[in-house]
């Protein structure tokens, strides 16, 4: 769902450039209160496979169409909204700047539709109400399930939103709204059931890493050590990035196949000397544009962009942790549970 440059005008990307980065400045605000020094590694480790995750487009039966995690939902009940909504910012980044996917202008407009909603709607108002009295492998999928499908329709429907605020496009408001939100329907559907595939795991191997859990569950032993469970995460990472990327589908995303129902095409050019600075900043640091060496159809290149963009996203996770000093009081832990 990662929106394209020729989608919104100049007005409509500078304020959602400004209220995504509010929203980033109150969650470096409010993660900077945390002392859980242990979500550093999770931060690297999740948004990196949220990263190679979002590389495996599965085809939606009988649309033509194809969709891939947006990540919000998982991330957020790991990490907590704030810390998650960071490292999601942290994936769209490498996205949008190695391998130019989704538009630079745009890009404050991806944040707020793929991350802030999974992030802060999902987690806040169903994944820890759902969690409150503590988790179960059924609570667990009914919170995931209902949180992405909802995630998704909202960040949908501001997709079209933003399109029609825009104005620059001879897309039709009532016809976007009619094809995006039931394809992103049944995007939701699947992302919410793999999204409870991962974290059912994480409940079975480390229940104290699931955030915003209540009752019993913060006291359960998993089956596997704190470190031993990231390490699992990391490795199934690099297996999605490196191998399972290679199988992904061919269909177009649900945007832009809903584009091409209305258009004949998945691309929608625009002309402006904006654009046209927008595009070649992001062709200069696009290393390994749509995910491929340049001028090559060689599917090695396909590997190596899962790789190197999941080294990329631990990268910038880790650093910006640093840079902004985040969970520098280490009296406490947040996590509960003894981490070996």
């Amino acid at each position: 769902m990662h929106m394209a440059d020729a989608l919104v005008s100049p007005a409509v990307a500078g304020t959602m450039y400004a209220v995504s980065a509010a929203a980033a400045g109150y969650s470096i605000y409010k993660v900077r209160r945390e002392s859980d020094s242990s979500k550093i590694p999770v931060m690297g480790v999740m948004g990196a496979f949220v990263f190679a995750a979002q590389m495996i487009n599965f085809t939606i039966p009988g649309t033509g169409s194809s969709g891939h995690l947006c990540g919000g939902m998982l991330l957020s009940a790991l990490l907590g909204p704030y810390a998650g909504f960071l490292s999601m910012i942290g994936v769209l980044l490498i996205q949008c700047l190695m391998f130019a996917d989704g538009g630079l202008l745009a890009l404050g407009c991806n944040v707020w539709n793929m991350a802030f909603y999974g992030c802060f709607i999902g987690s806040m108002l169903i994944w820890k109400n759902i969690m409150r009295k503590g988790a179960s492998r059924k609570k667990i999928t009914a919170a995931s399930i209902t949180g992405c499908i909802v995630t998704l329709q909202l960040g949908a429907f501001s997709v079209t939103l933003e399109t029609l605020a825009s104005g620059i496009t001879s897309l039709s408001f009532i016809s976007f709204v009619s094809v995006m939100q039931p394809i992103h329907l049944a995007i939701g559907l699947v992302e919410g059931i793999i999204t409870a595939c991962v974290l059912c795991f994480v409940y079975e191997a480390r229940p104290d890493i699931l955030w915003g859990v209540g009752g019993d569950t913060v006291s359960a032993r998993g089956r596997l050590t704190f470190k031993k469970t990231l390490v699992v995460l990391s490795v199934s990472a690099l297996v999605i990035a490196g191998v399972v990327s290679l199988f992904a589908s061919s269909h177009p995303d649900g945007l832009e196949w809903s584009i091409e129902r209305l258009t004949g095409s998945t691309e929608i050019e625009a002309e402006g000397g904006v654009y046209d600075t927008a595009e070649k900043l992001q062709d200069t640091t696009a290393v390994l544009p749509d995910y491929s060496f340049k001028n090559s159809d060689s599917p090695a290149g396909t590997s190596v962009s899962g790789v190197a963009g999941g080294v990329a996203v631990i990268a910038v996770c880790v650093a910006a942790c640093y840079v902004f000093r985040f969970f520098r009081h280490s009296g406490q832990s947040g996590l509960k549970g003894e981490k070996k």
